[in-house]
């Protein structure tokens, strides 16, 4: 498994898919965080609590669009584009038939290709949230603390599980599918209907919607001032209400939505596992 892993891993960092939405989501980051940091500047002199935590949340009248916004919307095609073609592109090629008349485990190569697709899309995530950290630091002038720096290293796991649910279900469209296109339409669908319409539809649809799970957690995170529905919510299990809200309290809150990503994901690996073990493989 650790030679798939290095060689998927390699092909990825040098090839143009990986280059081309790095600098998409980057550009993306850098103009959202921008604007942010144009609208909060005013604030620094009021009050520095929390100030580095509105880099990735606020937005403009002229862009009601934040840094989270981006990245909500950017990482699901990350993931898609790390893991549509990862099983039946090989097959199609007449590689992965080679690959497995090597003294090699079947399982090596699916548990291989997802982990270094993970690697790749956690290198991404970090990256480009450290840059814009960076960014923010060095425009506002304020510095974070000790918990704003613990939220932002959350909010990037987060973010990673976010990933990993929509590379999972891309793999497993590539071992339901024998063409690519099909498992690249199929997985992109499914984006755009939790995306822009799952919220819409009922009441249950949002409670399994990733993106909504995603949102949900991210915002409770990056947002320790609570809105006032929140605010009643955490009243009512706490008995009280802490201002801001400690991040211990802010964990708690989000757990359920973590946990559920995680389920999510490994269900959809799980599927794509016991698909690619069973499949039968015949050489051409």
């Amino acid at each position: 498994m650790l030679a798939v892993f290095r060689k998927e891993l390699a092909d990825h960092l040098v090839s143009m898919r990986f280059l081309i939405l790095f600098i998409l989501v980057l550009l993306a980051a850098i103009f959202a965080s921008y604007v942010a940091v144009q609208t909060i500047r005013e604030a620094v002199g009021e009050t520095t609590e929390f100030v580095f935590l509105k880099i990735f949340t606020t937005s403009s009248e002229t862009l009601p669009l934040s840094f989270l916004f981006f990245l909500a919307l950017f990482i699901p095609i990350i993931g898609i584009a790390l893991g549509f073609d990862a099983i039946n592109s090989e097959r199609s090629n007449g590689n992965l038939s080679r690959l497995l008349s090597q003294p090699i485990y079947r399982d090596a190569v699916i548990n291989g290709k997802f982990l270094a697709g993970l690697a790749v899309l956690a290198i991404i995530i970090v990256s480009v949230i450290a840059i814009v950290a960076g960014f923010g630091i060095r425009v506002v002038g304020v510095p974070p603390g000790s918990e704003e720096i613990l939220r932002l290293v959350v909010f990037a796991l987060v973010s990673i599980v976010y990933g990993a649910f929509w590379m999972a279900l891309a793999v497993l469209f590539s071992t339901l599918f024998k063409s690519a296109t099909t498992s690249l339409l199929a997985s992109i669908g499914l984006w755009i209907f939790f995306f822009f319409f799952a919220s819409l539809i009922t009441q249950f649809a949002r409670y399994v919607s990733p993106c909504a799970l995603y949102g949900e957690a991210t915002s409770m995170l990056l947002t320790p001032e609570l809105d006032p529905a929140m605010a009643s919510m955490v009243s009512q299990v706490t008995g009280r209400l802490p201002t801001p809200l400690p991040f211990s309290q802010s964990f708690l809150l989000v757990w359920p939505q973590v946990v559920s990503l995680i389920a999510l994901a490994t269900v959809c690996f799980a599927v794509s596992y016991i698909r690619f073990m069973r499949e039968e493989i015949r050489s051409l």
